[in-house]
């Protein structure tokens, strides 16, 4: 292949992804603003928080998909952040000891030990997405760290009013403590240390949109009043 067919070649293949990219955000913001509006007019509220867990999954689909190389680290890092996100989740709601004392509702689907099967789904998607954002900067991976669990505890304080109004999870005595978001920071650090240490590609960028997104989302139900 000639230098100018090769150029040619990159030139189509990196406008594809752009545009590839372009569409599948806007996928995500167009789902999620449909979500927002049918979680607040009261007679489509229950329709669309039974759809809760297909939209976290259409998320984090469209979000992998974008994922370049699916080589054995990062496989390892996917199934490693799932289950101990799930496995700590899991002992979250049995003791109380590490968020607080709180319950899951029926909203986020299937459970094991009382913990929806998709929060553990959440926490890789959420994992990958702040630390693939974070990972453009020029630092070293602890400052990366330190500012992609900054990022998640962000997230986690718009999300936890929103969650509550809409019956994703019951805190006891229906005040989130500090405790919650004190873990959510050492936890996230935790498995961001994971991230940045192996080995695969991590500069997804859909994972700009599926953070805006998200934090759209759950701003927007705050600002409409109804959470």
């Amino acid at each position: 292949m000639t230098k100018q067919a090769q150029t040619a070649v990159y030139s189509w293949h990196h406008q594809w992804t752009n545009l590839s990219v372009h569409r599948w955000g806007m996928v995500l913001l167009i789902f999620h603003t449909v979500g927002l509006i049918g979680l607040n007019l009261s007679a489509t509220r229950d329709l669309f928080l039974l759809l809760t867990p297909f939209n976290l999954l259409l998320t984090a689909t469209l979000l992998f998909w974008q994922h370049n190389h699916f080589n054995r680290p990062f496989i390892l890092f996917a199934i490693g952040i799932f289950l101990a996100g799930l496995g700590i989740e899991m002992i979250g709601v049995q003791t109380g000891v590490i968020f607080g004392h709180y319950t899951y509702g029926e909203a986020l689907g299937p459970k094991i030990i009382e913990t929806p099967w998709m929060i553990g789904v959440n926490w890789l998607v959420l994992i990958y997405a702040t630390g693939g954002i974070v990972n453009r900067l020029a630092v070293p991976w602890w400052v990366k760290t330190i500012v992609a669990a900054s990022l998640m505890v962000v997230l986690d304080f718009f999300i936890e009013p929103v969650a509550t109004c809409l019956g994703f999870w019951t805190w006891q005595g229906g005040i989130i403590p500090m405790q919650n978001y004190i873990a959510w920071w050492v936890i996230s650090s935790a498995m961001l240390v994971f991230f940045y240490n192996v080995r695969f590609p991590k500069n997804n960028p859909l994972s700009t949109w599926v953070y805006g997104v998200q934090l759209m989302f759950f701003i927007g139900n705050l600002v409409l009043g109804n959470c």
